[in-house]
């Protein structure tokens, strides 16, 4: 970070413009953000493309007679303007927003990592590239893409409620897409890994494996075969498992769908909407690539269970939906400084069980495997979903068998929650990018190997 940071980035620059609009709005909140990033492009072996830059900015949130007015600038000397800006906005528009109490905060928030991706030469990042690359250059693969991406930074908070903060972050991720080829036959195989913390996440991972699994996913698929269709117990992975829960209940329980009635679980708090094996939790928190300590209005994050032994205990919520539901602020509000906070998830994942992978294939005659994800569909007001497996297996008597292609899973939400009949006790959290409304935000997703009882198997 550049040395004039700490200078650009003190509280007490920006707590005279909340003093001086104090007395002209109901509410007042800003947020200013200086973060550097890099982003690293290797195809076949050879980069492309390297992108490394810094980013300055401040918003400011005025709420004047339930209406919100909103400003961003790159010019710090230009925040009092958009104060002023943000408030005649306010006074033009006609709403009823109101916002749920919060008790003021005032922390700093220091950085996780051990080694700074800043400390780390591009050199040493293009390496491990080209590692990861020549480690997924095995037989039958013609084509090889690796992504780099790091950031870090630091956001300052203030609001006319007392609260201040100072939060460092930073976030590193690798992603490699594998490309394999035989006889007019194509398939493709997809890697991540990825952390809040540093450098260190790459440095201490295995480059060699991290290449080699998505390569061999690749090769696998060009010997599979059309999937069965029906009805079929299945077991997902973790990455599907998590992609699921994602997909299909975390956006459901965001309280602005809700509001919207777009969403299938409006009006079942409290309600068994899955079996009693079934806990899921939000958790901003814990150390996973989603983690952020502080919303952005300010709310101090912690582990949230939506879905507790199958009942609908919790929603996500911001303080404007929070107060439209009368319910507290879960500290889900999200969005890059330029942005108006909207309800998001963050590290979203269902607990784990008892059972090793060889207990949950006990007593499945037929049934599917189904591993990683290559994308699907939600309607959240419908509450049915269709999601694409990376790559699947036929489970015969207990045992995994022939490779499956092109399989695809889908149904209704609430169906395969109340047929979840088994847990791994395994668990693993993923790292991907979710947009919403326009916006992208990090967040992390996972749980265990999963059994369901019965779901609707495919081909895409």
């Amino acid at each position: 970070m550049p040395s004039s940071t700490e200078n650009r980035l003190d509280p007490d620059l920006f707590r005279k413009t909340i003093d001086s609009m104090d007395s002209k709005a109901d509410y007042v909140d800003i947020r200013v953000n200086e973060s550097t990033n890099n982003i690293i492009v290797m195809k076949d072996g050879k980069i492309q493309e390297i992108r490394s830059g810094s980013d300055f900015g401040g918003s400011v949130r005025v709420l004047k007679n339930g209406s919100w007015g909103f400003g961003y600038t790159t010019q710090i000397s230009k925040l009092d303007e958009m104060a002023q800006s943000a408030l005649k906005l306010a006074k033009s528009l006609t709403s009823d927003v109101e916002i749920t109490k919060v008790e003021p905060s005032n922390d700093n928030v220091k950085f996780k990592a051990k080694l700074l991706p800043s400390t780390v030469s591009l050199d040493e990042k293009k390496e491990v590239m080209k590692d990861a690359e020549a480690a997924a250059n095995i037989e039958k693969i013609v084509s090889t893409t690796v992504n780099y991406v790091d950031g870090e930074g630091t956001t300052i908070y203030l609001n006319s409620e007392g609260s201040s903060l100072s939060v460092e972050e930073s976030r590193v991720a690798m992603f490699l897409n594998a490309v394999a080829s035989e006889q007019g036959n194509i398939q493709f195989g997809h890697k991540s890994i990825g952390g809040s913390k540093g450098y260190e996440v790459i440095k201490n991972y295995d480059i060699e494996e991290f290449g080699r699994t998505a390569a061999s996913k690749a090769v696998r698929l060009l010997s599979a075969t059309s999937p069965p269709s029906g009805s079929f117990p299945v077991v997902l992975d973790p990455e599907l498992t998590g992609v699921f829960i994602h997909e299909a209940l975390g956006h459901a329980s965001e309280a602005d769908l809700i509001l919207q009635n777009d969403s299938i679980l409006k009006g079942k708090m409290g309600t068994q909407i899955g079996s009693k094996l079934v806990t899921i939790v939000d958790d901003a928190s814990m150390d996973a690539f989603g983690y952020y300590p502080y919303d952005a209005e300010g709310v101090k994050t912690s582990e949230n269970i939506l879905v507790k032994d199958g009942v609908l205990s919790s929603l996500l919520s911001s303080r404007e939906t929070a107060s439209k539901l009368s319910i507290k602020s879960s500290g889900n509000a999200r969005s890059s400084i330029g942005e108006q906070p909207i309800v998001r998830m963050s590290n979203t994942y269902l607990k784990p069980g008892d059972q090793t992978f060889e207990e949950l294939l006990e007593g499945m005659k037929d049934g599917i495997y189904l591993k990683g994800s290559r994308g699907g569909q939600v309607d959240t007001g419908k509450g049915i979903f269709q999601f694409n497996a990376a790559e699947s297996f036929i489970i015969k008597n207990g045992e995994i068998k022939d490779p499956l292609r092109d399989v695809s899973l889908s149904g209704s939400i609430m169906e395969i929650l109340n047929n979840v009949e088994a847990l791994g006790s395994d668990f693993k959290m993923g790292v991907g990018f979710c947009g919403k409304a326009g916006q992208t935000v990090p967040v992390g997703d996972g749980g265990p190997h999963v059994r369901v009882s019965h779901a609707t198997v495919g081909g895409t």
